[in-house]
C-alpha cells in the first residue's frame, strides 16, 4: 500500500496540496488525509477527502486499502457534521470511476444535501449517474472482489 509519507508526484494537483504548495485551505487532515473544499462544489456542502500518499483512482484500490477507504468516509462523515449537515442521511459520498476523475489522484466527495443539488450536480454525482460509484458499493466490491469493478 506504501507508506504514509506526503505524497512528490510533481504533476498531481492534489499531491501539491498535500504538500502545502498551494493556498487550499485544509479543512481537517491527519497524518494519513486530507480534506478541503471542492473548488467546483456540486452542493451546498462539497468536500473532498484525499490520501497523503498518492493513489491514482478508485479502480487501483485492493482489498487491503479498506481500512483507508473506512478512514476517508469517517474524515467525509466528520466534516459534514463539523459543518452542521442537518441530515447526513441526505449525502452522497463517493468516488468518480476512470476515466472521468478530474484529477488523477484518489479523492473522495463528500455532498450534502444530495436532494437539493441541482441536474447537472444529479448527473455527476448522484444515484444514476454511471461515472460515480458510492463508497459503500466499492466496499462491497472490495470485499467481494479484492478489487472495483
Amino acid at each position: 500500500m506504501g507508506t504514509l509519507e506526503a505524497s512528490g508526484i510533481d504533476d498531481c494537483k492534489f499531491c501539491e496540496i498535500v504538500n502545502n504548495k498551494t493556498d487550499t485551505e485544509i479543512l481537517l487532515s491527519d497524518d494519513e488525509l486530507v480534506c478541503f473544499r471542492d473548488m467546483k462544489p456540486g452542493a451546498t456542502h462539497h468536500y473532498l477527502v484525499i490520501p497523503r500518499m498518492h493513489i491514482s483512482n478508485c479502480k487501483t484500490l485492493k482489498m487491503d486499502n479498506i481500512p483507508l477507504v473506512e478512514r476517508m468516509e469517517q474524515m467525509g462523515r466528520s466534516i459534514l457534521e463539523k459543518n452542521k449537515v442537518c441530515s447526513l442521511d441526505d449525502v452522497r459520498l463517493g468516488f468518480h470511476l476512470p476515466p472521468f476523475s478530474s484529477v488523477p489522484h484518489l479523492h473522495l466527495h463528500a455532498l450534502a444535501p444530495a436532494s437539493k443539488m441541482n441536474l447537472k450536480s444529479q448527473l455527476r454525482y448522484g444515484q444514476q449517474s454511471y461515472w460515480f460509484i458510492t463508497v459503500d458499493k466499492v466496499l462491497s466490491q472490495l470485499k467481494t472482489h479484492g478489487k472495483v469493478k
